[in-house]
This record gives structure tokens, sequence and C-alpha cells, in this order.
């Protein structure tokens, strides 16, 4: 799974200053948007369609998502409910929900649908995830700061090619810190919600 501080946020230095923040904003809220959908992968015990998102099985010779593939639905809170468009590809989906150690869910098929059970969490098993939900929320500061980071660089060259003063340089900063404090309040926000969620048994 690719790493969200590992993901490239570039700042376009041809813009001006009132661009460059409306970018960096927008960088900010891609930053957010993928952190709340990498908390989405961490499974609660609860079963919840989402839990399978991003997971590819082989089919017609190439690696689909899932979600291509069939239709998942959860029928209760404890399993998941998947109904392939094509029957040829229930051993691909099966092979790939049972063969991925991450999600530790074992389905089984009547030819036609697949049922995956969720067992229920265990203490041990809740903290480790919840110590994962702090790891993907410490990463996720540190492409907010990396964001900041580079409007910053692109405000200080606007300053020194004398495209803004001083005191707009300050203003476009105060605005750039703003924004930071709300899309790390907007991250706390969702990793408090998933903690809890996971906690509640």
């Amino acid at each position: 799974m690719r790493s969200i501080s590992n993901a490239v946020y570039t700042i376009d230095n041809n813009m001006n200053p009132n661009q460059i923040i409306d970018q960096s904003v927008a960088k900010f809220k891609q930053v957010t948007d993928h952190f709340e959908e990498e908390l989405k992968k961490q499974r609660t015990g609860r079963a919840h369609p989402s839990m399978l998102d991003g997971l590819m099985a082989e089919a017609y010779g190439a690696p689909m998502p899932l979600n291509q593939l069939a239709t998942i639905s959860a029928p209760d809170s404890q399993s998941l409910q998947i109904s392939p468009f094509d029957p040829n590809n229930l051993q691909a989906i099966v092979n790939a929900i049972r063969n991925n150690p991450s999600l530790g869910l074992n389905p089984t098929d009547d030819g036609r649908l697949i049922r995956v059970p969720i067992p229920p969490l265990n203490e041990e098993r809740r903290r480790e995830i919840v110590k994962v939900v702090s790891q993907k929320q410490e990463e996720c500061n540190v492409s907010l700061r990396n964001v900041r980071h580079e409007t910053k660089d692109s405000l200080n060259a606007s300053k020194k090619n004398k495209q803004i003063g001083e005191d707009d340089f300050k203003r476009l900063e105060k605005l750039i810190d703003d924004a930071l404090n709300k899309a790390r309040a907007v991250a706390e926000r969702a990793a408090g919600a998933k903690e809890q969620e996971l906690m509640t048994v």
C-alpha cells in the first residue's frame, strides 16, 4: 500500500501568490481525503463493503478492482456478501480475499454467491489497528507539513522577485497556517472517530 507521506505534492511556482494559496488548500484537502480513504480500509469488526476497497482480483488475464467484478453488500454486521457479475470470476475473487494477509478473512461460496464472515476483533487486534491509525495520522501530518513547506518556499520566491511585499507575505503566510490547522483538525477528527469505532465492542 502506498504510504501517503511518499505522495508528491508539488507547487507550481509560475502562479501568482493567491493561486499558490488556492493550490495549497486543494493539496491539503487531497492529503486529508487520502487519509480518510486509508482509514476506511482499517477493519473494525463490523462488516462494511469498504473493507474490500482497493482489493484486486485476477480476471480476464489482468488484476482488476473487486468492485468492478462484483457487487459487495453487508446483509448484517457480521458478514459480507459478494455477487460476481461473471460467475467465471468467482474463484479468483475468493482467492484474492483469502490470500490477503491484512484482511485475515475466510470466504465461502456456493458456486454463485460468496459469503465472508467477519470475525469479531479481540482486544489485542483492536489495539494493533489503533496503532496503525496513529501511524497513518502521523504520515498525514508529515504530508501536510510538506505542502506548507513548499508553499512557503514559493511565497519566499515571490517576495524575493518583488511580486509581493512583506505585508502581503505575512498575510499569505497566515492564510496557509490557518489552512494547515484546519486540515490537521479534519485528520484528527477522522482518526478519533475511527479509534472510537475500533474500541467500541
